[in-house]
């Protein structure tokens, strides 16, 4: 029996600094219905979904900064799906029945995260959450000028303590042959590096679901590179995004789904679209057409994995891992010495 399901990347356009929760909720929930329309089981929605993305300001005031968090804690169940600001998003996505995957700053009350969770839509309770690991930028910024792109993830994020956990998605086991999907969960920077895909392809995953936010042009983030123009910045930014989604989805065998946040934010910083559902073959299947909220949509069939898995990429047949001890002894580069 075939394992098909419908998936879809949920772009997100441009939402500014002083845009409303409210009004975010209303286009992502339009989204949702759309989804539900065109008979979608699994939406995926970009990083930071519900606010814009805070980390590219200096912001001082706590108060400011704790408003682009979601607090979860036992006053609100210490769920995410129960946060009183989003809770009408989750509720939604229930009633319609679609599994989703959604990125937001995850506040504990000690500690804070860029967390993606994947939540059933069969149940609305959440299958798993991912904690970025891969936290690119600087802990203070490049400089005060309120019109500089800054990247400040290490300031307002830990690193992710959750690792790179597989799971089944059991809401969507009777749609798909009777056999609950394996998926995997990254964030934006973390699609870049390699050794979060070859965890997840060591588990036999089938999907990645992957939001980011990447900028457009910040040449201040690049070291100063003042020679640039936003064209070529542009074509640069997109060429690797689809560069490193390609590939390891091609040697891991498995589904990408990877949904960005997209437009100019603030008339100040634009970031690429490049929302796209990757193949097994590396393939793009499905690709945005606009930088506004945007639906792209494929049907996948999830035995398209088993020519990577049981062939080119069988990992239990051709690697060799007592090769590879530097992977994890070694945190840096250690250049060989001169002769």
């Amino acid at each position: 029996m075939a394992r098909k399901l419908k998936v879809a990347a949920a772009q997100v356009g441009a939402i500014h600094r002083n845009t409303p929760r409210t009004e975010v909720l209303t286009r992502l929930i339009q989204l949702l219905e759309d989804a539900a329309k065109q008979n979608v089981n699994l939406a995926v929605f970009p990083e930071t979904t519900f606010t814009t993305f805070f980390p590219r300001y200096y912001i001082t005031d706590e108060d400011d900064l704790s408003s682009y968090f979601e607090k979860e804690d036992e006053s609100i169940g210490g769920d995410i799906t129960n946060s009183p600001n989003v809770k009408i998003f989750f509720d939604r996505s229930k009633q319609l029945g679609i599994d989703v995957q959604i990125g937001y700053g995850e506040d504990t009350g000690k500690e804070r995260y860029n967390t993606a969770v994947y939540v059933s839509g069969k149940t609305g309770d959440v299958l798993n959450k991912y904690r970025k690991v891969h936290l690119p930028g600087t802990i203070e910024p490049f400089d005060l000028d309120p019109d500089t792109t800054n990247q400040l993830e290490k300031r307002y994020f830990l690193p992710g303590n959750l690792g790179f956990n597989a799971f089944r998605a059991t809401s969507l086991k009777d749609i798909c042959g009777g056999q609950s999907p394996i998926i995997g969960q990254l964030i934006c920077n973390d699609r870049r590096w390699a050794e979060g895909w070859r965890c997840y392809g060591l588990q036999g995953t089938e999907i990645i679901c992957c939001g980011y936010n990447t900028t457009a042009y910040a040449p201040k983030l690049w070291g100063g590179d003042q020679s640039i123009t936003r064209e070529k910045a542009y074509e640069e930014a997109m060429f690797h995004h689809k560069l490193v989604v390609q590939a390891h989805a091609y040697t891991n065998s498995l589904f990408c789904i990877t949904s960005g946040r997209s437009g100019l934010d603030d008339g100040l910083h634009p970031l690429i679209p490049g929302s796209m559902i990757v193949n097994p073959e590396g393939h793009i299947i499905a690709e945005s057409k606009t930088e506004d909220d945007e639906l792209v949509i494929a049907e996948i069939d999830l035995d398209d994995c088993n020519q990577g898995k049981e062939r080119t990429f069988n990992l239990g047949k051709h690697r060799r891992p007592e090769m590879y001890g530097r992977l994890v002894e070694d945190g840096g580069v250690k250049i060989p010495p001169e002769p």
